[in-house]
């Protein structure tokens, strides 16, 4: 088999983005996974491991200050990211760069330093910036979200017509391919996952949950980002419902604006029984999804089925019955409620989402069926040797 330098651009630095690269490494390829240090998500294994194969390097990309995602500033450290992403490309010089979860602005600035190079460009397409723009920003300050998700829109059509190969998480972005008339033949399909492997089954009582007084208590936990895609009051009105009971605690492990938000509610409110955490390490996270009786994931409406949030994959791994307010045309949704992991309830129902987690709590049995469907999906799914050479086949094509 022929054997490349292969370079994997997440930003994010997300779990199952890394295993990848780990994967193609331990079969022969020469492999820098990269990453944005400085941006605010829960991050994989990023160190470089005792285990790891001699040709897989991890490097992380920091900035020379704080990132000011909500500043006007932005935009410069932007420019200095992309910049200094270029300047690693060219130093590793690799034969296929995938790029992942990488605003359109800094990865337009790449390609016009990379086009006449002989990279193989690979846009793995997580989330469609354009669209979520302007249907966010259209429902606060309407004609300029239009202009501004049209801008992005447009940028990212340009980007997905120059990128030699193009991989969707879902099927559900074809038909705004079609219509954006970039060429099928470069187009594949393949569903995001998660690390089984590192995510293993927890018992309830663990280290994580008793160091944080929580092995005894029910738990509705919530770990992931809280962007502007996610509604933090639905957390905080599980909180309310729940005050009286005193055995039941919201866990809230996340940073950022909807956690600061919430902070400031619960501190106004004096809801002692919601539990707000940063970020966990990645080696402590099947210990945080082991602790909770109900694993929560929220996503507007707006977001529709342009994003698929990983951490509802992430959560199947851990064997829990789920609680969404996601709409349900999402993959997510649609995974969830076919395979009957868990309840999805439309992201503007604030009611009907606060009493079908009112009636997970009564019902045991049932969270014992979808915990068991809920492991049984991921390991039918996320077998990262299928999933590799699904990827190898498109990096050696």
């Amino acid at each position: 088999m022929h054997l490349l330098k292969i370079l994997i651009h997440d930003r994010s630095g997300h779990p199952f983005q890394v295993q990848l690269s780990r994967e193609l490494a331990r079969r022969g390829h020469t492999v820098l996974h990269s990453y944005a240090e400085f941006f605010q998500t829960p991050k994989g294994k990023l160190a470089k491991q005792a285990d790891d194969p001699e040709p897989f390097v991890v490097s992380g990309i920091t900035l020379d200050e704080e990132f000011q995602k909500y500043s006007f500033r932005r935009q410069i450290q932007e420019r200095q990211y992309a910049h200094k992403l270029v300047r690693q490309i060219q130093e590793f010089q690799p034969k296929v760069v995938i790029y992942s979860n990488t605003p359109p602005d800094a990865l337009a600035y790449v390609y016009k330093k990379l086009f006449d190079g002989p990279i193989k460009q690979i846009f793995w397409v997580q989330d469609l910036y354009g669209i979520a723009i302007q249907k966010i920003l259209r429902q606060k300050l309407w004609i300029f979200g239009d202009l501004v998700g049209g801008y992005y829109s447009r940028l990212e059509r340009r980007l997905l017509r120059q990128s030699q190969e193009i991989v969707l998480i879902t099927d559900d972005f074809l038909p705004l391919m079609q219509s954006w008339r970039v060429s099928d033949e470069k187009i594949s399909v393949i569903p995001n996952w998660a690390p089984l492997e590192d995510i293993p089954l927890e018992c309830k009582r663990n280290s994580w949950s008793e160091a944080h007084q929580l092995h005894d208590k029910f738990c509705i936990v919530y770990s992931g980002t809280l962007g502007m895609k996610h509604n933090p009051d639905l957390l905080l009105q599980l909180a309310f419902r729940f005050r009286e009971i005193d055995n039941v605690r919201i866990v809230v492990v996340s940073e950022g604006l909807g956690a600061d938000w919430l902070k400031q509610k619960k501190n106004e409110q004096g809801l002692d029984n919601l539990i707000l955490l940063p970020f966990q390490p990645f080696d402590v996270l099947p210990q945080v999804l082991a602790t909770a009786d109900i694993l929560v994931a929220v996503l507007e409406s707006s977001a529709g089925v342009f994003s698929v949030p990983s951490k509802v994959l992430t959560y199947l791994c851990a064997g829990k019955p789920l609680l969404l307010g996601v709409p349900k045309e999402n993959l997510a949704a649609r995974i969830v409620q076919r395979n009957g992991i868990g309840i999805v309830v439309d992201p503007g129902d604030a009611e009907g989402f606060v009493d079908t987690a009112i009636a997970l709590h009564g019902n045991a049995p049932q969270r014992a069926i979808m915990s068991a469907k809920a492991r049984e999906y991921a390991e039918a799914h996320f077998d990262i040797e299928k999933i590799a050479t699904q990827f190898e086949k498109i990096i050696l094509r």
